[in-house]
């Protein structure tokens, strides 16, 4: 794991300002994150979301692309 990264300010956005990002940038530039748990995305999800459940993230983070901003709920 990258420990720096961890302390890596990051900007927060409201849900507005998350909506407004993806319809403003192409699907496929950035990486929508959903954290949850399984049975909370398979009862309502957003579509192209990638699941990695919060307690693996740890463990997963090599699966986002480091080169694309990450949008996390």
């Amino acid at each position: 794991m990258k420990w720096k990264k961890l302390f890596t300010p990051v900007k927060n956005m409201a849900a507005e300002e998350a909506r407004n990002y993806m319809a403003e940038h192409e699907e496929g530039t950035y990486t929508l994150l959903d954290v949850r748990q399984p049975g909370e995305y398979e009862d309502s999800r957003i579509p192209g979301a990638v699941l990695i459940p919060l307690p693996q993230l740890a463990d997963r983070s090599r699966e986002l692309d480091p080169e694309k901003p990450v949008i996390v709920y």
